[in-house]
């Protein structure tokens, strides 16, 4: 039992992932989405989707399909209908105007030019800039003409404001770091810091996993709960996601939409298994399942430090999904990737999907494998000794019947040691006979998936 989640269980745990979608999901957002939906599942809990669409300007109904696809993709799914935060705007609104009317906020009427002002006068006293409280305690009567004020919050001026992280443990920091927060700008609109508290209230989260990024926030966040008397949450904050080299995460780095990850030929079962293991852990094991990690997860594992992105142990953990992976859900892949594929070379390619897919380790190499029973021609030129191996080799193959791995195999190995000849060398005529590469899968997967009438007229047309 994860003792540091459930000291006071809530009747249902509730999860959320809320974007903001101004660009892709990218991986960091990814990881954050798929913990939060483990321990909704783990729980028995809900997983809820809320769209954080305030900024206006920078959201769009692309990234919005994005991110949905994104979470489809990667077999996260979510509980009732997704929240969009634009929708709600007013309602955030009139819960400040609440706060004013319980004196709890209060209306801030300084000019930009006040407030550089008191930012100026804080530096030149070596102080953190910030807002120093002026309209805290003033009426509005004395407002100023022609000034739209802001609501802020009326914070703890003494004191510490304390967090029981689920992964840092207690984390706190001084009141007098913090000031008097904007809830409702100027133009009416809420804050972010506003509209997550309200939205996560009404939503009935009970907890937050997130990018230690936001610990600065969820200080001011506490705040918010406390003015109104909510329950808060319960938060855990991961470290971020670095690259390989410990340097913060890049575009280089792999810092990309999981789109992209799609496109490079990664399956949605290899990244998952990534993500999991960026931060988490379970024992010693690598491979995890779906099944096994909603069995598995919990808050307890959830490390302190700094995750890596690895390719090397992606392409690694794509290779045995890709292995275990059902055929006709490869040629699926396959056949979206190629063009004008006709029947006759789709079961050719599905014959030999067994072969191919032990050495692919993404489905671009997959494709690329894949062409030698999508190509017509070889076009390779065979050494003088090559085609007198391939002469002897194509006689033994004109007398088989019984067209199967295991019976071509035992022909083709007989033939090697009756004529004097290393198999290797009957096999790689073969294989350039056949494909004109040196890699490939198996010559008798090829010779069988191929058929025999394909394979006799392939080698045969090096002797017209």
């Amino acid at each position: 039992m994860d003792t540091k989640i459930f000291s006071e269980q809530a009747a249902l745990m509730v999860t959320r992932f809320a974007p903001s979608p101004t660009g892709f999901l990218h991986i960091g957002g990814a990881r954050t989405a798929l913990f939060n939906w483990l321990l909704a599942r783990h729980y028995g809990g809900k997983f809820l989707l809320r769209i954080e669409d305030t900024d206006r300007e920078r959201s769009t109904k692309e990234a919005v399909d994005a991110i949905f696809d994104g979470l489809r993709w990667l077999g996260i799914d979510w509980d009732d209908e997704p929240v969009f935060q634009s929708s709600r705007l007013q309602h955030h609104v009139e819960l400040a105007e609440k706060l004013v009317r319980e004196g709890k906020a209060y209306y801030c009427y300084c000019t930009p030019e006040e407030l550089e002002a008191m930012r100026e006068e804080a530096r030149a006293n070596g102080q953190s800039p910030k807002y120093n409280g002026k309209w805290r305690n003033l009426d509005s009567n004395k407002a100023p003409s022609g000034v739209k004020p802001v609501i802020r919050l009326k914070a703890p001026t003494g004191g510490n404001t304390s967090l029981s992280d689920i992964v840092q443990g207690t984390v706190t920091v001084s009141n007098d770091q913090l000031d008097d927060m904007i809830l409702v700008r100027s133009d009416g609109t809420p804050t972010f810091m506003l509209s997550v508290v309200v939205d996560d209230h009404d939503m009935g989260v009970t907890h937050v996993i997130r990018g230690d990024d936001h610990l600065t926030n969820t200080f001011r966040h506490i705040q918010i709960f406390n003015a109104f008397g909510w329950d808060i949450p319960q938060f855990g904050h991961i470290p971020l996601i670095h690259g390989s080299d410990g340097a913060k995460l890049s575009k280089r780095h792999g810092a990309l939409g999981i789109d992209a990850y799609s496109d490079m030929g990664y399956l949605p079962e290899a990244v998952c298994n990534c993500l999991l293991r960026l931060g988490w852990a379970h024992g010693n094991d690598e491979i995890i399942s779906k099944e096994q990690a909603i069995q598995w997860f919990t808050t307890e594992n959830l490390g302190k430090s700094a995750s890596r992105l690895d390719f090397m142990k992606l392409d690694n953990l794509n290779g045995h999904y890709m292995r275990v992976a059902d055929n006709d859900r490869l040629l699926t892949y396959l056949l979206g990737m190629m063009k004008d594929v006709s029947d006759e070379k789709r079961q050719r390619l599905l014959k030999g999907m067994n072969g191919l897919k032990q050495r692919a380790k993404t489905l671009i190499e997959l494709r690329d494998l894949a062409s030698i029973y999508t190509n017509d021609s070889v076009g390779v030129k065979l050494t003088l000794e090559e085609k007198e191996t391939l002469d002897i080799t194509f006689q033994k193959l004109k007398l088989i019947v019984d067209w199967t791995e295991e019976n071509i195999e035992n022909e083709l190995r007989m033939l090697a040691q009756a004529s004097n000849l290393s198999f290797g060398k009957v096999a790689q005529a073969l294989r350039n006979a056949l494909t004109g590469r040196k890699i490939t899968p198996s010559i008798f997967d090829m010779l069988v998936s191929f058929g025999r009438d394909e394979s006799l007229s392939r080698v045969k047309s090096f002797f017209m």
